[in-house]
């Protein structure tokens, strides 16, 4: 049984900045958001976790503590639409606590169905960043609904505090890892500008048209990008 399946167990800003900090200590740059996100599902009573960055339209996965999570990202950043898509535009937590009834599933309705579909029922997005700048989310994902408490919403608080950190002290192009997502990213917006001379359309609507594509097909944003960016893929006029 992990911790935070224990019967009233809660743990205190002191022990869980300590757990922290032991999972951390003297690990590469390129692991610490997994770690954080895998430490997040033993500190929290939820079933997995994920990190984007945030991208111009197009969230870009850092981490994720598994098969699932990952998924629920992916799926986010294809549509375009999700809790942390909400959270990395408003800037605040965004706590999704039942994912079936009429407020979370009207907000969110295609991701409310896919998330449903593969048994999450609730979604807690917390910002990664400043008041200033939001740099991405820290989603954590529950397959009962509810909310937090006061306490695990602290803790949760503090793990994307602690993930803020280690991406703001990176120093920049020194991590592989981290030039490969902002590889990711630049290969959605070179296939949005092929769309857009394919179809003669703005970049929003190319964008969507990607978007569309991918999730019409069970693909990720990414993947359609690449297709187009061979020329497997190409996007025709509507008649």
């Amino acid at each position: 049984m992990r911790p935070s399946e224990e019967p009233g167990w809660h743990p205190d800003g002191t022990r869980a900045a300590e757990a922290l900090a032991a999972q951390v200590r003297g690990a590469p740059p390129g692991e610490v958001p997994g770690r954080l996100c895998r430490m997040a599902v033993r500190l929290l009573p939820v079933t997995g976790a994920s990190a984007s960055l945030r991208g111009e339209g197009v969230p870009v996965r850092l981490c994720a503590s598994g098969d699932r999570a990952s998924y629920l990202a992916e799926i986010q950043a294809t549509l375009g639409d999700g809790p942390c898509v909400s959270a990395a535009e408003a800037g605040a937590p965004v706590l999704a606590c039942d994912l079936t009834s009429d407020t979370d599933a009207g907000r969110w309705p295609v991701f409310a169905q896919q998330a449903t579909a593969v048994g999450v029922r609730a979604v807690y997005a917390l910002p990664l960043g400043s008041d200033a700048v939001c740099l991405g989310t820290l989603d954590l994902y529950r397959d009962t609904p509810g909310g937090l408490t006061g306490p695990q919403l602290s803790t949760a608080r503090l793990v994307a505090g602690v993930m803020t950190v280690a991406l703001m002290a990176l120093p920049r192009g020194e991590d592989a890892w981290l030039d490969e997502l902002a590889g990711d990213h630049d290969e959605v917006y070179r296939a949005v500008g092929m769309i857009m001379a394919q179809l003669g359309v703005g970049a929003d609507e190319a964008l969507a048209r990607l978007r569309a594509d991918a999730f019409a097909r069970g693909r990720s944003a990414y993947d359609v990008a690449r297709e187009v960016l061979a020329h497997r893929q190409r996007f025709e006029r509507d008649r």
